[in-house]
């Protein structure tokens, strides 16, 4: 375990087409994709292709895998964290590597997840982002609007809305009116994150009986509270029901670093948590493992922890 180092794990919105392929030549990356390829009877080729990441389902499996793998390839050259946190659908990665949730179950539950997200809402959702106001702010600005919701808290002034597009795009035109620096729509095609998903939040739990999960290794910090959480049942509520709760990621972080967190490592894809992480933090290191190969990350972190620091 590499003391203070943190691995972040993102929710989906880095994605790429054959952003899985552009993964660093690693053996524990190839064993990965290999696995999830059979547990999930599909080809790489098909997994991170354009049209699989135009599906909610597509696009959170293949950002469960990239991070999965990634994280075992750094494993494998003896970089452990000794915390994790994950966004969304992030936090299945998390629990993956805190040893609680199995990978191949990982990937059946984020399926089902993904599933009933988007049987939900198959059109005429999504999220949108705002920076430069306060959650209180923004709350203020849609509470007179139907239909849209507070969905991440991912810095004091960086939120995430979700709702129906005539309510997004209303609240989108308040904001700026407010004096947002910046607005604009996401690439998710689901409202995740608020209540409207509170019924794919029942399934999900249900789907979540008789599978078995054990007790963390590692503290991992979950998104609906934004604490710590240190047992399997703890775990499992919070993979379940973030769907339809508010992702608290500032105070995610946040406990991460009370923890002793010095070092932020992001793992693939984008590097969005990174950069939250250096703006809330500006004492601790940051990185992000995209285009960045296993062993220089793990060279990074050696060489830091040889510091003392």
């Amino acid at each position: 375990m590499t003391a203070c180092v943190a691995f972040l794990f993102p929710g989906q919105g880095a994605q790429s087409p054959g952003f899985l392929h552009a993964l660093p030549p690693h053996p524990a990356i190839t064993a990965t994709l290999d696995e999830a390829c059979h547990a999930l009877n599909t080809s790489l080729d098909k997994l991170d292709a354009s049209d699989a990441l135009h599906s909610t389902v597509g696009v959170q499996l293949a950002t469960l895998v990239a991070g999965v793998a990634a994280a075992r390839a750094l494993a494998a050259e003896g970089a452990l964290p000794f915390a994790v946190a994950g966004l969304s659908i992030g936090s299945y990665a998390a629990a993956v590597a805190c040893g609680t949730l199995a990978f191949r179950d990982a990937l059946h539950l984020a399926q089902l997840r993904a599933l009933y997200m988007e049987r939900a809402y198959p059109r005429g959702y999504g999220m949108a982002a705002i920076t430069g106001l306060t959650e209180r702010h923004v709350t203020r600005l849609i509470q007179p609007i139907d239909g849209v919701y507070l969905a991440n808290i991912n810095a004091p002034t960086q939120l995430v809305l979700a709702g129906a597009d005539a309510g997004l795009e209303a609240a989108m035109a308040s904001a700026r009116k407010a004096g947002a620096r910046t607005v604009r729509r996401l690439d998710i095609a689901v409202p995740s994150h608020c209540i409207l998903q509170q019924n794919a939040a029942e399934q999900l739990l249900k789907a979540f009986d008789g599978v078995k999960l054990e007790p963390p290794r590692i503290p991992c910090v979950g998104n609906v509270g934004g604490r710590a959480l240190h047992t399997a049942d703890a775990i499992r509520n919070d993979l379940a029901t973030n769907l339809a709760r508010p992702v608290r990621w500032h105070d995610a972080t946040r406990v991460l670093y009370e923890l002793g967190a010095r070092v932020f490592v992001e793992l693939p894809p984008g590097h969005a948590l990174s950069d939250l992480a250096r703006e809330a933090f500006p004492d601790a290191r940051t990185l992000a493992m995209e285009n960045q190969s296993p062993e220089a990350i793990a060279g990074v972190l050696t060489q830091r922890q040889g510091t003392g620091v």
